[in-house]
C-alpha cells in the first residue's frame, strides 16, 4: 500500500539546521518500495548545489506493523519509523524517532494535499509537541526524478 511515488508536503521537526536554513527547502520525493513484504526500501530524491540527488535508505520492520527502523552507524544513530496514519491513495503522516527527539513528516501523493490532510497533520505535530514554528512546507515544483551515478548516496542517515 505505501509501494510509489510520494511528495514530501511538511515536516515537523525541532532541528536547528531545518530552522536556519528553512529558506533553502527544496521539492522532496520519495519513491517507497516494499520488500520481502515487510522491509521498505526508500529511494529520496532531492536538489542540493543545484544538482539532483538520490538518497537510498532501508526501513527495517519492527515489533509491530506499520513501524520500522532505521540503522545508522553505531547504536546511537537508530530511528524509529512509525506509520501515524494513511490513506494510501493520498497521504501518509510518518513519526520519526531518535531518542527523545521526534519529527513528523507529511506525504502527499501529489504535491499538493487538501485542507483536511494538512490540519490532521498538524494536530499529529501538536500532540507530539511541535508548534507551528517548526512546522515547514516544501516546494511544490522543481522535482527531481532521477540522478546520474555519480549523485547517489547509498546507506544510513
Amino acid at each position: 500500500q505505501l509501494s510509489g511515488k510520494w511528495f514530501l508536503v511538511g515536516m515537523a521537526t525541532h532541528c536547528s539546521y531545518l530552522a536556519e536554513h528553512s529558506h533553502q527547502l527544496e521539492a522532496t520525493t520519495v519513491t517507497m518500495t516494499v520488500l520481502d513484504g515487510q522491509s521498505l526500501a526508500i529511494s529520496t530524491f532531492r536538489k542540493l548545489d543545484r544538482m539532483c540527488w538520490e538518497i537510498r535508505q532501508h526501513y527495517l520492520p519492527a515489533q509491530a506493523p506499520g513501524r520500522f527502523l532505521l540503522k545508522g552507524e553505531g547504536d546511537c544513530s537508530k530511528v524509529d519509523v512509525v506509520v501515524g496514519e494513511a490513506d494510501p491513495s493520498s497521504f501518509i503522516i510518518l513519526y520519526y524517532q531518535k531518542g527523545h527527539s521526534i519529527s513528523v513528516k507529511l506525504y502527499g501523493r501529489s504535491s499538493l494535499v487538501n485542507d483536511a490532510i494538512v490540519d490532521k497533520f498538524e494536530q499529529r505535530a501538536r500532540a507530539v509537541g511541535l508548534s507551528e514554528d517548526v512546522t515547514y512546507y516544501f516546494p511544490t515544483y522543481g522535482f527531481c526524478d532521477s540522478a546520474d551515478e555519480f549523485h547517489i548516496l547509498d546507506g544510513e542517515l
